[in-house]
């Protein structure tokens, strides 16, 4: 397989939707979306991750597009991949800030709105305690690990003897299965604190 073209590749792929030819391109692109993520994410953890879920995300992109120069293409997706993570940082922040904010904006009735705040607050932790309790138990436990117990993904893998794919996926799509879970009860701004501010809260999950 490590003789065919990349084209030759994708073309394999179409007609047989075997990943061990997404695979090789994988092998073969791994270091360069690792290099154009690291120079818009400025992170080596996310940009680790993006490589991960851009190639997952190349399982079916694949299918849709015709291709002519797959690493020039690829370029394409990994920069707008990347741009887009900037820009849902960014909107996620100006939440938070807009909510903390908020809270303390009206000095006259300060008093009044810590002490909501304190009991909405609890009630939104109990609500996000139970939204964690309603997944799955491979995406609690890897949740609860990563997050609230602050573990990386090797002590991740280590802990579950999950592999490290099945250790992103369980993350990814618990991190996504919590937050409609929490758009349910409409309590969206603690998610997205929870995740990006994790000292905005404590939850206790014994």
């Amino acid at each position: 397989m490590n003789e065919y073209s990349d084209n030759e590749l994708i073309s394999n792929y179409k007609q047989s939707k075997d990943a061990l030819f997404v695979g090789e391109l994988y092998k073969r692109y791994t270091r360069f979306v690792f290099l154009v993520s690291m120079k818009y994410l400025k992170n080596q953890e996310d940009s680790k991750e993006a490589v991960m879920l851009i190639f997952e995300k190349l399982l079916q992109d694949l299918l849709k597009h015709e291709i002519e120069n797959f690493k020039s293409w690829l370029h394409v997706v990994t920069k707008n991949f990347c741009l887009q993570q900037l820009r849902q940082n960014q909107t996620i922040q100006k939440k938070y800030h807009e909510f903390e904010k908020f809270s303390v904006s009206d000095m006259e009735n300060q008093t009044f709105l810590h002490h909501t705040s304190v009991q909405e607050n609890e009630q939104k932790y109990i609500s996000l305690e139970n939204a964690i309790n309603q997944l799955n138990s491979e995406q609690k436990l890897c949740i609860e690990l990563f997050y609230l117990k602050e573990k990386s993904y090797k002590e991740v893998v280590e802990i579950t003897g999950f592999d490290l794919n099945k250790v992103k996926s369980c993350i990814q799509n618990g991190k996504r299965n919590l937050k409609i879970n929490l758009q349910k009860i409409g309590i969206i701004l603690l998610f997205l604190s929870f995740f990006e501010q994790n000292s905005f809260i404590l939850v206790s999950m014994s």
